[in-house]
């Protein structure tokens, strides 16, 4: 029974890991983002647990392209089904909304714009700030 529990958190471990990232019921409370202070690019949004979300230039203003491969890189910021998005975030002048992606997922918008963040950031690391088109939404 012990080694089942271990393979049990294990697959939830490695799931949580390669799916693109997504807001629940639990982290709902602290609405949609959260901003946070970086050394880099000084605030900044990001996911409750503080990866730095970015926009496209390449997308325009409520529409998604970026899918496939290119989703693999930069993984949207999905809202679960029957999840609610606040509009307004208290200390975060702008806009949240969301955006149907072409497989039918829905996507967090900020400004009409959808978000990301990319594979390859972490809580304490920003990569790709001004690569191709990506850009951390400052905040």
């Amino acid at each position: 029974m012990k080694h089942a529990w271990i393979a049990v958190v294990a697959i939830a471990a490695v799931t949580a890991t390669l799916a693109p990232q997504a807001f629940s019921a639990k982290t709902a409370h602290m609405g949609p983002a959260i901003k946070i202070q970086t050394k880099q690019f000084g605030p900044v949004l990001a996911t409750p647990r503080h990866l730095a979300l970015y926009t496209w230039t390449k997308e325009k203003s409520g529409m998604v392209h970026c899918t496939g491969a290119c989703a693999k890189a930069w993984p949207p910021l999905l809202v679960m089904k029957g999840e609610k998005v606040e509009r307004h975030v208290a200390g975060i002048m702008g806009t949240f909304g969301q955006v149907r992606r072409p497989d039918g997922h829905m996507q967090l918008t900020f400004n009409r714009h959808p978000l990301y963040t990319y594979h390859g950031d972490t809580a304490t690391k920003i990569l790709c700030d001004g690569v191709d088109g990506w850009h951390v939404v400052r905040a």
